[in-house]
């Protein structure tokens, strides 16, 4: 010590105190760190323009398009292959299929050996079984299938229901299963998708049981908005399922449409609505043939908020239904449920309101013509059903005379029955 050097009574203090605010500084500046590099990683693009997005608290980076494999089981196995690997070839990292999907997964598997694995993430579904033994001998069947020894985002198929969520939640469970692989590292993450009503989503979301969520939400279909904010708030993934197909069979777009989208085409927009909104992390693409990306693709590198020219179509396409249907026109509010004859009545006057608005009669018919014969995947009896008890009609802030348009949506859209795709585990 230096001799001149006299230590203080507080001269300890004074140095427990710089040592803890040189840490602190350290712990702030590291924060600082993570958050910008998370903030880059979040909002980075490739070479080709492809971006990227965390996908929630599973901190997967995954790509803003992802290759849904729907599809590929109505093409032969080498152009199923060649569908998978073009996705990759766009920049596509994220590749997803479900055990119900036909040979789906046995196809994608054709695809992995030409695949580096680490630099994919897949993602399957598997719905509810009656046990956990079942459920695992689901997973390795479809591991086999896949040609994969781990899944990185699993979702349990169909949470539809609320007897459906709680039979997944219950004590020695198929649930247990999925945990168990978990910690064997089989799975790495879980996740649910939905083609449920707003309350059984919001609930399921409410278990705290899951890091990530599939659902239905686009233009034509904001219904489950607070579904989208409530998972954001929980740090969960959102993947957006279908938004070119159940979200309007924007492929085969009326003439219309297409004007009132212009210069983007019906898909183009769609995306654009999409993935505008930070909060959505992911959204479906799914192609059946290699040739079919490219719709997609034209605005993979518009990033960013809308802008004032993309708000104007947004504004053109909300006044067109007001324009077109007047004192009809539904804000879709759900007030009018339950139907004591267990219509669905906001799904029928919204595809009646698609229809009448923007000539959408094809996709109108399609969805239209699924009730009754979709279970929980689309419930619902057909507007024939009504027997003009009234019941809706008071409940209806706008008024509407629900009946008639019940009638008038059915005369409009009946055709052939439809049957539901893959709404099993077989």
């Amino acid at each position: 010590m230096h001799p001149l050097h006299v230590v203080s009574d507080y001269e300890p203090i004074c140095l427990v105190i710089g040592a803890l605010g040189r840490y602190c500084f350290l712990l702030a500046a590291q924060s600082l760190a993570t958050s910008i590099w998370l903030w880059i990683l979040q909002n980075r693009t490739d070479e080709d323009g492809m971006q990227f997005r965390r996908f929630g608290k599973t901190d997967l980076m995954t790509s803003v398009f992802t290759f849904g494999a729907m599809r590929i089981p109505g093409v032969e196995d080498d152009e199923a292959v060649e569908t998978t690997l073009k996705a990759l070839d766009w920049g596509i990292n994220h590749l997803e299929t479900a055990r119900g999907y036909g040979r789906s997964e046995e196809q994608m598997g054709m695809a992995m050996p030409h695949i580096s694995r680490d630099e994919v993430i897949i993602t399957t579904k598997i719905g509810l079984t009656d046990t956990p033994d079942e459920m695992r001998r689901c997973i390795d069947e479809s591991l086999t299938r896949m040609n994969v020894d781990r899944i990185d985002n699993f979702d349990i198929h169909g949470i539809n229901t609320h007897d459906i969520l709680d039979k997944t939640l219950m004590p020695g469970g198929c649930l247990d299963a999925v945990r168990q692989a978990m910690t064997e590292g089989i799975i790495d993450h879980l996740g649910f998708s939905t083609h449920g009503p707003l309350d059984v989503i919001l609930r399921t979301l409410d278990t705290d049981e899951f890091e990530s969520v599939n659902l239905h939400y686009y233009y034509f279909n904001q219904w489950n908005g607070p579904a989208v904010v409530r998972a954001n708030e929980k740090d969960m993934g959102v993947f957006i399922i279908s938004p070119t197909d159940k979200g309007g069979q924007l492929f085969n777009p009326p003439p219309k449409l297409e004007k009132m989208t212009a210069p983007f085409t019906p898909i183009g927009f769609n995306h654009r609505f999409l993935l505008a909104n930070e909060m959505i992390h992911t959204v479906s693409l799914g192609a059946g043939h290699p040739h079919e990306y490219e719709p997609h693709m034209a605005v993979v590198d518009l990033e960013g908020p809308l802008t004032d020219d993309e708000s104007q179509i947004l504004a053109g396409m909300d006044a067109e239904f007001h324009n077109v249907l007047g004192d009809t026109w539904c804000s879709l509010c759900h007030d009018c449920l339950p139907c004591p004859e267990k219509i669905n009545i906001p799904e029928v006057l919204r595809l009646r309101s698609m229809t009448r608005s923007f000539d959408m009669i094809d996709f109108g018919k399609y969805r239209y013509n699924l009730f009754e014969a979709g279970g929980h995947w689309h419930p619902g009896e057909k507007a024939t059903a009504c027997t003009d008890c009234g019941d809706c009609l008071a409940r209806c802030p706008e008024k509407l005379d629900i009946p008639a348009l019940l009638r008038d949506t059915h005369d409009l859209l009946l055709g052939e029955q439809e049957e539901h795709m893959y709404a099993t585990n077989d």
